[in-house]
């Protein structure tokens, strides 16, 4: 009998590349939940004690910042992001409609 194991994305995510690439992606999402999940996938395979020391939250404090529905303050995201190694950016978007 084969067992069906749950996927988990922060297995996948043994880079800082490849940590960038995925919340890149899930940034480009019109639904926050996905990005807030995503944060907390590479804050799982970087290791939430660690995230959470460096960002100054606390664990708990870190859990209910990246759970589905949270709100969290832009102060937050960029703490979690740069204790993470990574940055946020804005890039021009080639090829949209042109709202100027």
């Amino acid at each position: 009998m084969s067992v069906i194991q749950r996927f988990d994305a922060a297995d996948y995510l043994d880079s800082e590349e490849a940590m960038a690439e995925y919340l890149a992606a899930c940034l480009e999402d019109e639904n926050p939940d996905v990005f807030l999940a995503a944060l907390a996938d590479v804050a799982k395979a970087k290791g939430m004690t660690e995230v959470a020391r460096a960002s100054g939250l606390g664990r708990e404090s870190l859990y209910k910042a990246l759970a589905p529905g949270a709100h969290p303050r832009h102060e937050t995201i960029r703490k979690v992001v740069g204790a993470m190694g990574l940055t946020l950016t804005v890039s021009v978007a080639y090829g949209a409609d042109d709202r100027r």
